[in-house]
């Protein structure tokens, strides 16, 4: 199971489990509070029914109950009031119609958190049984409405690794022949020539970013040193863009990655941070503890918040290159951000 199918499953299962758990444990908690109210006001029938056999002179057969009468006066008595203790419970009878003599009955608690032990018990038991009942009934019905979703990006997966691969001859083709192209002499200076180059260039990277991220919930993790990666794609990007200077401060920084994702990463922030720097700017990239900075003496980013989300872009291109850093930096557990001014742009790419 991919990483997105990991995803929508667990959404789906966590959404119909939780609230059907939720539902049950509120429902046995109903159920024992009605049951504890039943259970006062049977023990409080017991204990009415022995003041009854007090004054009937009749035969007592309960063992947890005594009384003893009071000379006392009760203010507002009312012959619904049972007190609770933590070892009894209590009630007051008027043994006289002017009520100036009161049977006090104290029943022990014995039985009566007995049954409540008992009745927990029985609730705690109910829950959990229907809780990993509907646990498998939620799994068995979230991958039964998760089959068509899957079936259908494993088609969309097949078409696009299939374009992917059509495309693969194509473009080498046309960077092959461009150039060939570039190193006769009177079509240096072509700008139609210079317009196509630009163009395979753009849907190479384009070819590499799909290539890319199609692996990105299969991709494996290692212990990978970064400083020779990041030379050498900066060495190329060097010969791409001559008029622009390079520095590079890295030594001896390794991470737990991917190496071709990350390659994919670095290439896309080079990427951008040349074609949207100024004439003869910089591009710097130097590590501090253990975050990676790429940076560029732009023009600046208006919405340096949403330059990750999909299809925005504030310069003419697809602006699916910083998504696509977004998800493969979420992959590999690194935390990206950006700061920007008018004076330039740096990325930041913090390492677990």
């Amino acid at each position: 199971m991919q990483l997105h199918e990991k995803r929508a499953f667990w959404k789906f299962f966590l959404a119909y489990f939780g609230s059907v758990a939720l539902l049950i444990l509120v429902a046995g908690r109903l159920y024992y509070d009605q049951q504890y109210e039943q259970r006062i006001k049977d023990e409080h029938f017991a204990i009415i029914n022995y003041a009854r056999q007090l004054k009937m002179h009749e035969p007592i057969t309960a063992q947890d109950i005594n009384h003893s009468t009071e000379m006392t006066k009760i203010e507002d008595f009312s012959m619904d009031t049972i007190t609770l203790t933590d070892t009894t419970i209590e009630k007051y009878i008027p043994a006289n119609r002017w009520r100036t003599h009161y049977i006090h009955i104290v029943k022990t608690r014995t039985h009566f958190d007995q049954h409540l032990k008992e009745l927990r018990l029985k609730v705690i038991m109910v829950q959990a049984l229907l809780l990993a009942l509907f646990a498998l009934l939620s799994l068995m019905l979230t991958n039964y409405a998760l089959r068509p979703m899957k079936e259908a990006i494993s088609k969309l997966d097949r078409f696009i690794k299939d374009l992917i691969h059509d495309l693969n001859t194509p473009l080498t083709t046309i960077k092959l022949n461009t150039k060939l192209l570039s190193k006769k002499h009177e079509l240096r200076e072509d700008k139609a020539l210079k317009r196509i180059i630009k163009s395979s260039y753009e849907i190479s990277e384009l070819h590499d970013n799909l290539k890319i991220l199609l692996e990105e919930d299969t991709f494996m993790l290692d212990d990978v040193e970064l400083c020779p990666i990041i030379n050498t794609l900066v060495d190329n990007y060097k010969n791409l863009y001559s008029d622009l200077n390079f520095s590079v401060t890295c030594r001896g920084f390794h991470a737990h990655i991917n190496a071709n994702a990350f390659k994919q990463i670095l290439h896309n922030l080079l990427s951008n941070a040349c074609k949207y720097n100024t004439p003869s700017g910089s591009v710097s990239v130097y590590f501090k503890e253990k975050t990676l900075y790429v940076q560029d003496t732009g023009s600046g980013i208006k919405n340096p918040e949403r330059i990750f989300e999909r299809s925005y872009s504030e310069q003419s291109s697809s602006g699916l290159g910083l998504d696509i850093v977004k998800r493969l930096c979420e992959a590999m557990h690194i935390k990206i951000s950006v700061t920007s001014s008018t004076e330039g742009s740096i990325v930041a790419l913090q390492f677990a």
